[in-house]
């Protein structure tokens, strides 16, 4: 995770802490390409907490983090998980333009629960972030995820697929919510393995080439695999392209 561990945003099922962060860290980028080496790594994943702070949210660190990592190895993977920048298209086109081999940014739960969960943030654009990303490079593959158990039902979770599908989303995670401590939202039910095999099962009708679901998913589960994953499935043509535009 770079950019710090203070977020200015608020959502209620996240356990980062909230409030004013530091500066950024000029020599991150580097410091985060020396632990890749140190540590051996083939695929890495890139967070970061929201820095609504920053003009550009953020999206300049990523961009250098990702093409030190390049410059280190061709042969490294490397996602990232996005923020949605508040919506700046130029601060998308700056990680876009670094080349990650998958952009991730979560949708998180349903519309209807947005104001509860992510009251700093729109579902809408969240979509946007994934579309516009597509739309910048058609050969990026592109990723979201679902937390269950938040209250959403199961006619909404199939509807937020439906919408990322159309945003030519490749790849979706589906996990379980888990409450980090007693001051956040509460888990309203734990849903069943054969309930999230049937999201996976669904979830790859509809065309997604790359699907993780199961109680214990989070959006980096087996991240390399799942672009493996993804990367064969789309190279042999069994993904089913969008057949409409952007919302």
């Amino acid at each position: 995770m770079i950019l710090g561990n203070i977020c200015t945003r608020n959502c209620s099922f996240c356990g980062v802490a909230t409030g004013r962060p530091l500066a950024p860290d000029p020599c991150e980028p580097e410091r985060l390409c020396q632990a890749v080496r140190e540590l051996g790594l083939e695929y890495v994943v890139i967070t970061s907490v929201c820095r609504d702070d920053l003009a550009d949210g953020g999206s300049a660190q990523f961009a250098r983090a990702i093409e030190l990592l390049h410059d280190y190895s061709l042969n490294i993977g490397v996602e990232v998980l996005i923020p949605d920048f508040r919506g700046s298209i130029s601060a998308l086109e700056k990680v876009v333009a670094a080349r990650p081999d998958v952009l991730n940014h979560n949708v998180e739960t349903v519309p209807r629960l947005y104001s509860v969960v992510r009251p700093q943030a729109r579902y809408l654009q969240s979509l946007e972030v994934l579309s516009r990303a597509k739309s910048l490079d058609r050969r990026l593959l592109t990723k979201s995820g679902l937390i269950l158990g938040l209250g959403e039902s199961e006619n909404e979770v199939i509807s937020v697929m439906k919408d990322l599908r159309v945003a030519d989303c490749d790849a979706v995670t589906l996990g379980q919510y888990l409450r980090p401590s007693v001051r956040h939202q509460q888990v309203v039910r734990y849903v069943a393995p054969e309930e999230f095999a049937r999201y996976g099962l669904i979830a790859r009708e509809m065309g997604f080439v790359g699907v993780a679901s199961g109680p214990l998913v989070r959006s980096s589960f087996n991240a390399a695999g799942l672009h493996r994953e993804v990367s064969l499935n789309r190279d042999r043509g069994l993904s089913s392209p969008s057949a409409h535009g952007p919302r």
